[in-house]
């Protein structure tokens, strides 16, 4: 039987009767919640391809239930909670059907993550047993380090897993995701450094038990590659289909690719424009040493917050200012330095405003969203227009409100930074039409990134182009995300104008924040009343 004629069947058959209640919605969500953490196999989440076949009817029985739900009546916030759950389940069976992280990405079972990531979840598709370090207060209490190794024991069963399930062709996903698990042990050394001496002889065990199967799966890996011989891409058809139904950017492949070359254009044409306006002015000194990047890294803080408030572009509390602070990164001799500490040792403001997203987490930690669907990350990065668009957006947004209209030649990084997110995105979109492998991906990474900066260290380099071919749409969801704001920003004055009432920036990105993270298309939607892109991407 064929999972149509499945799904029609658990629809007439089931006898549930039609709900249009909010409160179903929210019920009905915490059942897929926990539907979604797969069962577990040895003391690990279970990605057998048997076990997924054994729990589709049960999907199919949750997504029946959300399609039968009459929504039109509801508040449109309540709509948008719908969208999202719609948009969760989605991303499930598009992983089941297409993306298979467990079949293909040997990344997918990088299990111990040091630090907090800097959007709602981790970037890119991981594995229900992650275990964050960065929650941990050493040395250990009793109680965390038990904590701590009932969650390490997981990874040795799931490594011995992994070696049954990673059956998939993708070769640069299979080669370059050899690293990933590779540093898991080191990874693990370093917790147990951190433990110190009055580790337990059982946290000892687990750690080197967790190291033993992580050699063991790399040696699987490196022993495979070889053979690994296909694309890793998705194609343009499913990318299409993945960023309308799961992330709900409401492009297409070839929209992303001619709006990625536009911005590119315009990030180059644009600065070559600041650079001649700026020939007169001295150029931009980097920091040479610890003291003085501390001095610029302050600095920049505080113009940001005192521009934001003076400027009257949102309302301030008093966790926004700490949150970027707190991230405010050290001093990096040049010779090491990346793109963005490149960029950073110059002028740490176009960074910092892209940490926004600090801003962003500290009020889903200290002002969680009413609404249950919104507290905490949605699945599959969903939120990526929302966080990586916003945090893009805002870099030249402010820039157009004068943050740097009494350091012009700090614009010139603004463009710099746009044009690098343009080139990256761009580069990702073709490796996942399968035109170009990861490697040439990353040449219009670091070719179209102006001065050369994405040529002095490699390794963001191949950390990103790897990212965005594990997680579609990651790539361009800077440039895409940033454009629906700019729409979004567009319509909510276009209202106001209309109304006869006054725009106030700091209306909008307050309602932008109250909204919290949820793909901009929606966002646009609830502030707006408008519902064209949820129109198209639903029929």
């Amino acid at each position: 039987m064929n999972r149509t004629i499945i799904f029609l069947a658990v629809l007439y058959a089931s006898g549930f009767a039609n709900s249009s209640e909010p409160d179903d919605l929210v019920e009905l969500f915490g059942e897929w919640r926990a539907f979604e953490a797969p069962p577990l196999r040895d003391g690990a989440p279970d990605y057998t391809a048997g076990t997924f076949e054994r729990r589709y009817e049960t999907f199919l029985n949750l997504r029946a239930r959300l399609n039968t739900m009459e929504i039109d009546s509801w508040e449109i916030s309540d709509q948008v909670d719908w969208h999202l759950v719609r948009a969760e389940m989605n991303g499930f069976d598009f992983n089941h059907r297409i993306l298979q992280p467990w079949v293909r990405d040997p990344a997918y079972y990088d299990t111990v993550w040091m630090n907090r990531s800097d959007v709602p979840a981790h970037e890119g598709p991981t594995n229900h047993a992650v275990v964050e370090i960065w929650t941990y207060d050493f040395p250990l209490s009793n109680e965390a380090e038990t904590r701590l190794i009932g969650e390490l024991s997981a990874i040795a069963p799931l490594m011995a897993q992994a070696q049954q399930n990673l059956t998939g062709n993708a070769r640069d996903l299979w080669v370059t995701g050899i690293r990933d698990v590779r540093s898991q042990i080191n990874k693990l050394d370093l917790v147990l450094e951190m433990a110190g001496g009055g580790a337990s002889r059982e946290l000892r065990e687990v750690i080197a038990d967790a190291k033993t199967a992580t050699a063991s799966l790399v040696s699987f890996l490196e022993a495979e590659s070889p053979s690994k011989t296909g694309s890793s891409g998705i194609g343009k058809d499913n990318y299409t289909w993945y960023q309308q139904n799961v992330h709900l950017v409401p492009l297409t492949w070839q929209e992303e690719v001619s709006l990625l070359k536009r911005e590119l254009d315009r990030a180059w044409s644009s600065l070559k424009l600041e650079e001649q306006r700026n020939r007169d002015l001295p150029p931009l000194i980097a920091a040479s040493n610890s003291e003085e990047y501390q001095l610029l890294a302050e600095e920049a803080v505080d113009r940001i917050f005192n521009f934001l408030g003076e400027k009257e572009i949102l309302t301030l509390t008093s966790y926004m200012k700490p949150a970027i602070a707190a991230h405010m990164g050290e001093f990096v001799p040049e010779e090491q330095r990346n793109f963005f500490s490149i960029a950073a040792h110059y002028d740490p403001a176009p960074l910092f405003t892209h940490f926004y997203h600090w801003i962003e987490l500290a009020r889903m930690d200290l002002e969680p969203h009413p609404s249950p669907v919104r507290q905490g990350a949605l699945l599959y990065n969903i939120f990526d227009s929302r966080n990586e668009g916003t945090a893009t957006g805002v870099e030249e947004m402010f820039m157009h409100a004068g943050l740097y209209d009494d350091r012009p030649r700090s614009r010139e990084l603004v463009w710099i930074m746009l044009a690098q997110r343009a080139a990256r995105g761009l580069g990702s979109l073709y490796a996942h039409a399968n035109e170009m492998t990861m490697e040439q991906a990353g040449g219009i990474h670091q070719d179209w990134t102006p001065r050369g900066w994405m040529k002095t260290e490699k390794e963001l380099l191949i950390f990103e182009q790897h990212l965005y071919l594990r997680q579609p749409g990651y790539g361009t969801s800077y440039i895409t995300g940033k454009y629906l704001l700019e729409r979004a920003l567009a319509d909510f004055a276009k209202q106001k104008e209309d109304s006869g009432e006054e725009f106030e920036m700091k209306d909008f990105f307050d309602r932008l924040n109250l909204i919290d993270s949820i793909p901009i298309s929606l966002a646009r939607y609830e502030m707006t009343g408008l519902d064209d892109e949820i129109i198209m991407m639903t029929n």
